[in-house]
């Protein structure tokens, strides 16, 4: 591993790539605690402990993927999150509008025009959002004001100028961010938007594990509970790992085939599916539906009081309505997604086409019902994975009484967790194929590579 990792800095052109990817995350954590320009900083951040109040596990929420940067209301407030938004809407937009289907189809060109229409898909996101946010901002001013002869919370007090300020600030600084992820996929290592959401979810790491060891010190915390994290933690990083890498290969077979004059022998392959080819969408639409209702109620008043109340006791995070819910919804999203990228006819028909078929099962029909048994098979037990490495953390903090310590519990499970190991993984293999490609050993199994360790092979 060190020979290896000092082989990095030695390939110069492997060094200036990781260089230059570090540069660009630093930058961004850099420009993540510049607040907005008109708002008083510490004052809102002390407004940001003791009064956002009525919904702090969607600002938590929120707050995880911006890296600490929302509740800072800073210029990259709302993440790389609105243009993986616009990113979603634009793949279920491809499914049931025939135009785009056809444009994803048409290589570089189609890719170039949906690549733009997502750009644009976030600048309205942004912009929208932006202005939530402002408007929320601005409600607390006058909140302060009610209460106190005046409000530092806003400079410059309220108004049209701060609302547009802030929108142009917000977005540009989105728009920025996504130039940043795009740098870094074309001069960097590694996929530059994931990136950008792991570098988020990091950031809040040592502060999070800062203050639970610090209890465990003060002795408010056994040691032995810390060894039982820590286990629990290694535990379900290998949990995610199996999932992320999981497939399920299915055998195929070619017929004998005429290549010019030669009559060529047919080959062995494997169709491989992943046992959980969704990722983390199903997290993310799952999560993003079941704060809905509780961002509904909070704005319900006189007689839909005691309604708004049972929605939010039956669906806070930890009940079991609520697990039972979000686990249901989270086998739906993952049923969904992989329906969008597998479709068992176009796979039946694409091997029929070129002389392809599973042994013992016919071409056409019945190989169309055999993957969609397949599929379904997999997508339930890889849906059920997911739905307990997301459910992880509230059940950790019940089990242990942790939710002082939700920061921290977060990065047991969920989607963290599940981005945090996919974006590691995939970063490691694109340097290991960067290694490879230039005659080095990389971090994965030697034992399959006939090279010398940690040699040059010319």
């Amino acid at each position: 591993m060190l020979k290896t990792l000092s082989t990095i800095f030695s390939v110069p052109d492997l060094r200036n790539k990781l260089l230059f990817t570090i540069g660009i995350l630093m930058v961004y954590r850099f420009g993540a605690h510049i607040t907005i320009p008109g708002i008083n900083y510490h004052i809102l951040n002390e407004y940001m402990k003791f009064s956002i109040g009525t919904m702090p596990e969607l600002t938590d929420y929120i707050d995880l993927f911006a890296g600490g940067a929302f509740k800072r209301l800073s210029l990259f407030a709302l993440g790389i999150m609105p243009y993986i938004s616009a990113s979603i809407i634009m793949q279920l937009m491809m499914v049931v509008v025939p135009s785009l289907q056809k444009m994803s189809k048409e290589g570089e060109y189609g890719r170039k025009k949906i690549n733009q229409y997502t750009r644009y898909g976030t600048v309205l996101i942004c912009a929208a959002q932006s202005y939530g946010l402002t408007v929320y901002i601005e409600s607390k001013h006058n909140e302060i004001l009610s209460r106190s002869s005046e409000s530092m919370l806003i400079d410059g007090g309220t108004g049209i100028g701060f609302v547009l300020m802030a929108m142009l600030a917000i977005t540009t600084g989105t728009i920025i961010l996504m130039w940043m992820g795009e740098l870094i996929t074309e001069k960097g290592i590694g996929n530059g938007i994931s990136l950008i959401i792991f570098a988020n979810i990091i950031a809040s790491a040592p502060a999070a594990i800062g203050a639970f060891w610090l209890d465990v010190k003060k002795a408010e915390v056994e040691v032995i509970l810390a060894v039982i994290l820590l286990a629990v933690f290694l535990i379900m990083v290998g949990l995610s790992i199996l999932l992320t890498e999981g497939t399920r290969k299915i055998p195929l077979q070619y017929g004998k085939r005429i290549i010019g004059r030669r009559m060529v022998q047919g080959s062995s392959q494997s169709l491989p599916i992943k046992v959980n080819s969704a990722n983390v969408m199903p997290i993310i639409f799952a999560v993003s539906l079941m704060m809905f209702p509780s961002q509904i109620a909070n704005y319900l008043g006189g007689e839909y009081q005691e309604f708004a109340r049972i929605i939010q006791t039956y669906l806070a995070p930890g009940k079991l309505t609520y697990i039972i819910v979000y686990v249901l919804m989270i086998v739906f999203f993952a049923y969904f997604y992989t329906a969008i990228q597998y479709n068992p006819a176009d796979l039946a028909e694409a091997l029929k086409k070129n002389g392809g078929y599973i042994p013992g099962i016919r071409p056409g029909q019945q190989t169309q019902e055999y993957i969609e048994k397949i599929l379904n098979r997999i997508t339930l037990s890889g849906a059920m994975f997911l739905a307990f490495i997301a459910i992880a953390p509230d059940l950790i903090m019940k089990m242990w009484d942790l939710q002082k310590y939700g920061g921290m519990a977060q990065l047991f499970g969920g989607t963290s967790l599940l981005i945090i190991v996919g974006v590691a993984l995939d970063t490691l293999k694109q340097i290991e194929s960067q290694l490879i490609m230039r005659h080095y050993e990389g971090f994965m199994d030697k034992s399959k590579r006939p090279m010398t360790k940690g040699r040059m092979v010319r």
